[in-house]
This record gives C-alpha cells, structure tokens and sequence, in this order.
C-alpha cells in the first residue's frame, strides 16, 4: 500500500472530487477537503448516521478460526478461477471481512491492485494483511461510494450487501461483478435448531431482480456439501455470521457431540450492461 495507489481509488465523499497524496498520511481534494490515512494502510471515509454496525472484532476472529480450517475452501476456489478467467488489475472487494477471498483471487503481477472495503475498521485493517497490493477503505456500502467512477475491473461481492447503482458506476464498462449468497439450505440445521437467523427462501431471486436494471447475469455456479463439525466448530461457524449480530456470541456445549451442517452457496457473475 501507498498513498499513491490508495488515492488512485478514490474520490472525495463531500464532493466527489478525486482524491490525491498532500502529505504524509494525508488524501485531500481540490476543494480542501482533507482525510488522515490510518498507519496501517486504510483511510476512513464514513459520514454521517449509519443503520448498520460493522464486524466486531470477535465475529472476525471466528471467522478467521473457521475459514483457516478449510472449510469454505471449495467456496474460495471457485472465486479465484471466476476471477483469474477475467485477468483483472482492479478488484474492488465489497465487504472484504478477514480478506480470506480477496487474498486468494488477487492474481499475481505487480500492476493488479485491489480495494479491500468494509464497514468495519477492524475488519479492514485484516483484509490489508492478505498482500501488499491491497488498500483499504472503510465506507458504508449503502451511501455514494468515495471510489471513482469506473475504476474496478471486478467488484467481489461474498455475503455481503449491495449498492447495484453505485456498483454499476465503480465498476468499468464490461466489468464483471461477482456475487456470493447462501442458498436456502445453507445452515439448515442451525436454523432448525434456534442456533441461527432465519434467512429469507427467495434471496437468489431477489439478487438478480435487484440488480437487472444495471447488470445482466452471465455465469451461475452452485456449490453444496455437508460438513461434520465439531462443537467448537459450529460455535465458530454462528459466531462469524449475521446471527452474532441477533444474538451475540454463540453458544455451544463444548462436550456436545459433533454436528453435521450444510453449507450451499450460489455464486453469480453479472455483467455491466
């Protein structure tokens, strides 16, 4: 990360004026709007209320425990050969959490760079860990993003919401945007069992309805499998996810006998129209 690279990203959130090194650690515009550039590589860029509450700490730390074990390998796999098909050199990645995904679709070469965004700092701050050739942005996915227009070649997407207007803007002319979201059979067992939120059933047909006025789908993939995990395991896998939000941190009988958890992804690639 550099100043440099950081700021070829982006634009003022007051203005929407690019945003260019002025000094050490420091982004301004040409209107004097002016941002400090965290020692860790990452501007901050929110503003205003926000409805939403980022990632804590200890939700990134269960994830971290659980996607390191490997279960969510096959997941990642499938987005770093989506990815290398498309040769980008900009990745803008929406929600980047632990950067687990970012890291793995990052094709090698000095010129490809990518944008690890985030509404949690924290979670920012680990993404950038994932390579040297990638920035970070905290902003809330939800307002005018502070990103020039048509800088990404691909926007990542995994579990994570979706500004389809802005998106189609960031994103260049044929770029791709690459969506994961969990099939309904996704942690069916968890939900029976009162472990983990409700999910809505029609959430892949409520994706591409939400994003068809800028987007035209052309790539969908399914992943599914059925994964034995143990007590610690599962209270990782809640842990991780929108039920920590609901509920706090899981809580699973350490002595419980091991469970047995689907896991079902749908994976959609939509072009710019």
């Amino acid at each position: 990360m550099s100043l440099q690279t950081l700021s070829e990203w982006l634009r003022c959130p007051n203005c929407f004026l690019p945003l260019r090194s002025s000094g050490a650690l420091l982004l301004s515009c040409d209107h004097g709007h002016s941002f400090d550039v965290n020692k860790r590589g990452f501007v901050n860029l929110l503003g205003g209320q926000r409805k939403f509450i980022g990632d804590s700490a200890t939700m990134l730390d269960a994830r971290e425990h659980f996607l390191d074990a490997g279960w969510y390998e096959p997941l990642r796999d499938s987005i770093r050969d989506i990815v290398a098909d498309e040769a980008p050199h900009r990745i803008l990645d929406v929600g980047c959490g632990t950067g687990y995904y970012l890291g793995a679709a990052l094709p090698p070469g000095d010129d490809v760079r990518a944008l690890g965004m985030d509404l949690s700092p924290t979670a920012v701050g680990r993404t950038l860990r994932s390579s040297d050739r990638v920035d970070g942005l905290v902003a809330d996915v939800w307002s005018p993003l502070p990103v020039r227009d048509g800088v990404a070649d691909i926007i990542l997407n995994v579990f994570a919401p979706r500004n389809a207007a802005e998106f189609a803007r960031v994103l260049r002319a044929d770029g791709l945007l690459l969506v994961v979201v969990p099939q309904p059979t996704h942690l069916q067992q968890l939900r029976e069992s009162g472990l983990a939120v409700q999910m809505h059933a029609d959430k892949a047909a409520h994706l591409t309805a939400s994003l068809a006025a800028w987007f035209t789908l052309e790539v969908h993939e399914q992943l599914g499998r059925t994964l034995q995990l143990t007590a610690l395991e599962v209270t990782s896998l809640i842990g991780m996810g929108p039920s920590a939000h609901h509920s706090g941190p899981a809580g699973v009988d350490s002595a419980a006998p091991d469970r047995v958890v689907t896991v079902a992804f749908d994976i959609f690639g939509f072009r710019r129209r």
